[in-house]
């Protein structure tokens, strides 16, 4: 049965690798609640997708001779209202995929200032992760959740907004959005997600760092000194309540490289990250097999 399921897992490894996997529904019967957008999915000229309304995920199962164990599903940024989703999402994921890390691409349904809609679909996409973790390869306690930019927002959001089902293991974070506070959020994104009248609950409660409890999971932070698209006080801002919680965490600021680098070689620090990712990964016992 075992040597069944390693062939298995090695031939959709292989077919992930040479080309996008279809995607599988995270609301098969139906989401719970609608975000209001109505019409197709777009494509941008620069790769971005809009009009997102139908959540799906993507799965990269972990190379079978390397598998870890451990799964990470990955948010694309997009200021919620779009999704970068191959250099901040199938890209990564194939990469994660090629060093034993089941990756998983999460295209999630645009607010269009229903705040909740994008939560859900995170929250459910851990779930479904979880329920098929044995077909997968995947240990049900090594389910991580990671994002970039407003992706990033939403995986900070799972990592302190959980339930007992729903709890990421880990977090792992590319130049988050944090904060809605005016000093130095993501003015977009707070909108998009929240509406335009920034109900002040609505912000408290999407203010990432002002969630964080002992509970919130071990989280990794990279991002660039010079972004000027998020402030990097976001990124300190949820490393220090990490810190004052005592949850494990660690914080890579590298001197350039602006904001929305993702998976893109041309990224100065581009193997640093990748060679970080898996040393904290190792280190926190994620990847140990």
């Amino acid at each position: 049965m075992k040597k069944i399921l390693t062939a298995v897992l090695a031939t959709l490894a292989l077919t992930a690798t040479a080309q996008q996997p279809k995607g599988i529904p995270v609301w098969p019967d139906g989401a719970p609640q609608s975000n209001g957008l109505s019409g197709e999915e777009q494509w941008t000229k620069n790769g971005r997708i809009t009009n997102v309304s139908v959540p799906e995920i993507y799965v990269y199962p972990a190379d079978p001779a390397k598998n870890t164990g451990a799964a990470l599903i990955l948010c694309p940024g997009g200021g919620y209202l779009h999704l970068a989703m191959n250099h901040e999402g199938h890209e990564m994921a194939q990469w994660l995929a090629q060093n034993g890390i089941t990756g998983i691409v999460l295209k999630y349904r645009m607010p269009n200032g229903h705040a909740d809609v994008p939560l859900s679909d995170a929250a459910q996409a851990v779930r479904i992760v979880r329920s098929r973790a044995v077909e997968w390869g995947v240990n049900p306690q090594k389910v991580g959740i990671g994002g970039a930019s407003a992706g990033g927002h939403l995986a900070a959001t799972l990592a302190t907004h959980f339930d007992a089902q729903t709890r990421p293991d880990f977090a792992v974070l590319f130049y988050p959005v944090i904060s809605f506070d005016s000093k130095i959020a993501h003015s977009g994104s707070a909108v998009n997600l929240v509406g335009k009248s920034l109900d002040p609950k609505l912000v408290e409660l999407y203010s990432n760092e002002k969630q964080v409890t002992p509970e919130t999971p071990p989280t990794v932070l990279f991002l660039s000194d010079d972004d000027r698209t998020v402030p990097p006080m976001n990124s300190i801002a949820f490393y220090q309540s990490l810190k004052a919680n005592k949850v494990p965490a660690s914080l890579y600021i590298f001197p350039q490289g602006g904001h929305g680098w993702g998976f893109n070689p041309h990224f100065r620090y581009h193997e640093n990250w990748k060679d970080l990712l898996l040393k904290w990964l190792a280190d926190r016992k994620i990847t140990a097999q």
